[in-house]
């Protein structure tokens, strides 16, 4: 019921408003501590993993679901991509590989919480990380910053998704699997380069999450300056060295890296499961309680979703479950294996702060004592990287290979070591189960139809595509006189400048090769003799995009496409600018 609204009653709506914000954080189910995340009145080291739902198949979701449980994991984290689900301003989609709502209820199903990364600004190598395209074209519009109609959009969104949630019944005080929520997504290290709108527009978010009164913990990753009741967490290869920012703060992981994602023309990332495995209990020894490995299954950037440019298709990410859903063996079982030992220390590990010995060069033990004082679950470790020892700890000796850490969850007993891999190596077995017949197609260059426009000078390709296709075709023609043409034989010289990401070119419907750029340079430049004779000459260039940025500042305003200078040189008349003559335009 709202309270009564009378005239002078600001103070009045004001101290209701704390009293319910208090009353609603004093009877949360979630909530925390120094320690740890509080589930219904107890403490808990959880163990996450990162699975998007658009990057697998509904079908494909309870079998990794119920892998990822029988791996250990306590919660499911994932982003919410608000292009998939907003393509089109005020049309929303929440179906086939998109349903959310049926994503977390699998979760809840197979007995697991869920970590929902509302954003909406995800990374995630996703293209144009996450943002719809029309969300750039909104008049007057800045990404990430303290700019109005930026930051209407986003708390739009926001509240779309918390408000089905809550239709739903979804967070864990209506039963529900979600247990924490976050807002943004790595913006700490922008406030450094983004201006002076940067941290208000943090401090907005962060405010503008909590209002939505999700009755769990928000948190805000790599963000050192979210106060509280917001957690700072970290995302790394290594998180070892990370403090929350406020005393009264849990330790929390929300990226612990499993590999990489693939670039096209790249290698193929892999991350040992033995340094896996010791990250994991590193963090674990010095006071961590939430880990989220990202991604514990990458999946596949199907369609155009791949982000960068030129981010894979594949975001395998080296996951304990591949690209395929199948189980990444040892990595799988290794990981399983360190959640079990973790798990049997549970109490003790949230009950209170380790105590450090040192055993030597290189060599810790971390202690966590009960209430009595004795020691009732230690890590014993070694930081040298090529050296193993033995070490003395409670009149017992134990062998420490190198870069490695035992876990002991009675003091006693090493029950695993990061660095013993007892899981097999399996590599999976594929198996051929159709024939494809390969034919090839001739088509025309450029073969115009109604769509086709024309304007003075160049255009940027992404105004013109709004992401609904990879590829524009520029077209124009170049006149040459009776004279013009060189007398030596050597043809015109071709030369076009394009901020990315590839282009064909085609002179009077002969192709004259392709240039693309790369991850980190996606500007390019053609440069070539081209065959040209007396009289109207065509020339086509076929542009393409290859996954639109999804980071940097201010990504909304990098450009697509030919923008020239594109120019014909060789000819006995001088070098001509092409650039801003008429050009014809179709949406391949």
């Amino acid at each position: 019921m709202a309270p009564p609204l009378v005239a002078g009653g600001g103070l009045l709506l004001a101290a209701f408003l704390a009293f319910s914000l208090a009353a609603s954080s004093a009877n949360a189910a979630v909530s925390y501590d120094h320690r740890s995340l509080v589930i219904n009145g107890r403490r808990r080291i959880l163990i996450s993993g990162s699975i998007h739902y658009p990057r697998s198949t509904p079908e494909m979701w309870p079998g990794l679901i119920q892998k990822a449980k029988d791996g250990g994991l306590d919660v499911i984290q994932t982003y919410v991509f608000w292009n998939g689900h907003e393509p089109v301003k005020g049309q929303y989609y929440f179906s086939d590989r998109y349903d959310l709502v049926r994503f977390v209820k699998l979760a809840k199903q197979a007995g697991l919480y869920v970590h929902l990364r509302i954003g909406p600004y995800v990374c995630a190598e996703w293209n144009f990380g996450g943002f719809p395209v029309w969300l750039k074209y909104v008049p007057g519009i800045s990404f990430r910053t303290d700019n109005g109609p930026f930051k209407a959009e986003m708390q739009r969104f926001v509240e779309k998704i918390v408000s089905m949630m809550k239709s739903e019944r979804l967070f864990e005080w209506q039963g529900g699997p979600i247990i924490m929520t976050q807002v943004e997504n790595e913006f700490g290290p922008m406030e450094s380069v983004g201006g002076s709108g940067a941290k208000p527009y943090a401090n907005w978010a962060a405010k503008m999450a909590v209002a939505t009164n999700t009755g769990v913990p928000w948190v805000m990753c790599k963000q050192e300056d979210a106060q509280t009741p917001w957690i700072n967490t970290c995302n790394g290869f290594y998180c070892d060295y990370f403090t929350p920012n406020k005393k009264n703060k849990p330790t929390m992981w929300t990226e612990a890296w499993t590999g990489w994602f693939t670039s096209f023309g790249g290698a193929v990332p892999h991350r040992p499961v033995e340094d896996m495995a010791f990250a994991v209990a590193r963090f674990i020894q010095k006071g961590g309680s939430f880990v989220n490995y990202y991604m514990y299954h990458g999946g596949t950037n199907f369609g155009r979703t791949a982000g960068g440019p030129f981010i894979a298709t594949s975001y395998d990410y080296d996951a304990p479950i591949d690209e395929y859903g199948l189980l990444r063996q040892p990595k799988w079982g290794h990981l399983r294996d360190l959640h079990k030992a973790i798990k049997q220390a549970e109490p003790v590990l949230v009950s209170g702060d380790p105590t450090v010995q040192s055993l030597g060069n290189y060599k810790k033990a971390y202690v966590f004592k009960s209430k009595n004082g004795a020691c009732a679950a230690a890590f014993l470790s070694n930081y040298h990287m090529n050296a193993a020892v033995k070490v003395r700890f409670n009149g017992r000796h134990y062998d420490l290979p190198a870069w490695s850490i035992s876990i002991l969850p009675d003091c006693k007993t090493a029950v695993f070591n990061t660095a013993t891999v007892k899981e097999p190596t399996l590599l999976p077995k594929m198996h051929l189960v159709v024939r494809f017949a390969w034919q090839s197609y001739s088509e025309d260059t450029n073969s115009l139809d109604g769509s086709a426009f024309t304007k003075n000078g160049l255009v940027e390709q992404l105004s013109m595509t709004w992401d609904k296709s990879d590829y524009l075709w520029y077209t124009t023609y170049v006149n040459i006189g009776a004279n013009e043409l060189s007398k030596n034989g050597q043809w015109p010289q071709l030369t076009i400048y394009s901020a990315g990401h590839s282009m064909q070119v085609f002179v009077n419907g002969k192709s004259y090769g392709s240039v693309y750029g790369g991850y980190n340079n996606p500007k390019l430049t053609y440069d070539g003799h081209v065959k040209m004779w007396q009289g109207s000459n065509k020339i086509s260039i076929l542009s393409s995009a290859v996954g639109l940025p999804n980071d940097g500042n201010h990504f909304e305003r990098w450009n697509v496409g030919v923008l020239g200078p594109v120019t014909v040189s060789g000819l006995n008349s001088g070098k001509r600018d092409l650039s801003h003559q008429k050009w014809t335009y179709q949406v391949a």
